[in-house]
C-alpha cells in the first residue's frame, strides 16, 4: 500500500509489527485456526495505536530537533554539531546507556579535554544533560527533545 502511494505511510506500522514479531506470529496462528476473529483484531487494532503513537513521537521529536538546532545555530562548533546529529540519527530513543565521553571522541575525533569542554558546553547550553560522573558519566538529550509526549 505504501508503494502504491509513494509515501512510507505504513512504516511506522511495519517496524511496530516487527518489534512484536513474535506475539505476532501467535496471534497469526491463533487467528487462523478458527473463524473467530475478534482476537486477531483486538491485537492488531492494539499495534496500530501503538505505531500511531511512535509516529506522533517520531513528528514530535523532528520539530524539537529543527528547533534545536535552529537555536543553536552560530553556537556551537563543527564537532558539537556532529555530534549531536549522530545522536539525533539514532531517532527519539538516542543511544542505547547514553553517549559517553569516549563515544563523543570516536565521533569527533577530539583529545580527552576538548570533548569534555563540548560536553560541558552543550550541557549549559541546554543541548544535554549529564547523569553520573566521571567515566560513568552519559549524556543524553535534554529533555524537551526526547520521547515523551508533550
Amino acid at each position: 500500500m505504501a508503494q502504491s502511494l509513494a509515501a512510507p505511510t505504513l512504516t511506522a506500522l511495519a517496524e511496530t509489527i516487527h518489534r512484536h514479531r513474535k506475539a505476532y506470529y501467535v496471534a497469526l496462528q491463533l487467528g487462523s485456526q478458527s473463524n473467530d476473529i475478534n482476537a486477531w483484531l483486538t491485537w492488531f487494532a492494539d499495534i496500530v495505536i501503538e505505531a500511531q503513537a511512535r509516529t506522533l513521537t517520531r513528528i514530535r521529536f523532528l520539530i524539537d530537533k529543527t528547533r534545536l538546532l535552529d537555536r543553536l545555530r552560530g553556537e556551537i562548533n563543527e564537532r558539537q554539531e556532529k555530534a549531536l546529529l549522530r545522536i539525533f540519527r539514532e531517532g527519539p530513543d538516542g543511544f542505547a546507556g547514553g553517549l559517553s565521553a569516549g563515544n563523543y571522541r570516536t565521533i569527533t575525533e577530539a583529545s580527552l579535554a576538548t570533548a569534555t569542554r563540548d560536553l560541558n558546553d552543550l550541557i549549559e547550553k541546554g543541548a544535554l544533560f549529564r547523569t553520573g560522573k566521571r567515566r560513568y558519566a552519559r549524556y543524553r538529550l535534554a529533555q524537551d527533545i526526547v520521547a515523551e509526549p508533550h
